[in-house]
């Protein structure tokens, strides 16, 4: 109880900028936990090891058992959404290049799922600091501003007052800042991490499904692409 009246004692005496960095807290723990969630239980660094049940497949050119495999693990492993991308076109004799640019546009995406939301951490992070030092700011002008105007006997008082709400939001910003700082730093390391395992599998089976394919000058002629 003496914590929590403690808290409430300096929400009270940092003034507005004090519900102003709370707020700031309060998205930059939803995205911490949501990041958090997602790179560590959703999204796993097994990719290299996913990878490999695909070589004898490819190889053998058994490549609808690949799709297969592929489509089944599509909701746990990004890497089989690459998979199937470019085994589709491997099955539909897209050539290297078709391969490539398939399997490309899926790594996109998938690289770009790892790194959403992570960078607004530092951006919350400088903003709730900045805005500690605005309340400092308006809290020592404030103190200054009454000071001058003041009987001797309210100087005191007043001059207590704005710096108690200066030192206020200073150490808050910093109490907000520094957690959102240091996970931004642990995702953004995690993300990279999983972007490097899901490249290096996606370059992996592209270079199996490279000598797994038709060029697509030895497609056959449909009926009505026949010249006349």
């Amino acid at each position: 109880m003496e914590t929590i009246s403690k808290i409430s004692l300096a929400f009270t005496q940092g003034g507005m900028w004090m519900w102003v960095i709370l707020g700031l807290q309060i998205v930059s723990t939803a995205i911490i936990l949501e990041r958090l969630f997602y790179l560590y239980r959703r999204r796993s660094m097994g990719e290299m090891e996913f990878v490999n049940q695909f070589e004898q497949m490819v190889r053998k050119g058994d490549l609808d058992a690949a799709l297969a495999e592929a489509q089944k693990h599509e909701s746990r492993h990004p890497l089989a959404r690459v998979a199937e991308a470019g085994i589709k076109s491997a099955l539909n004799l897209g050539g290297r290049d078709e391969i490539q640019g398939k399997m490309d546009e899926v790594l996109l995406d998938e690289n770009g799922k790892l790194e959403r939301r992570t960078p607004f951490l530092a951006m919350l992070a400088n903003v709730g600091t900045l805005t500690g030092l605005l309340g400092t700011i308006v809290g020592m002008i404030k103190s200054f501003s009454a000071v001058s105007e003041a009987t001797p006997v309210e100087k005191a008082a007043l001059l207590s007052s704005g710096i108690s709400e200066a030192m206020n939001t200073t150490a808050y910003g910093l109490i907000m800042a520094i957690p959102a700082l240091i996970m931004f730093a642990v995702l953004t390391n995690r993300s990279h991490r999983l972007a490097d395992d899901l490249n290096q599998s996606a370059l992996r089976l592209f270079n199996w499904l490279s000598f797994a394919y038709e060029p697509v000058t030895a497609r056959p002629v449909r009926a009505d692409q026949r010249p006349l």
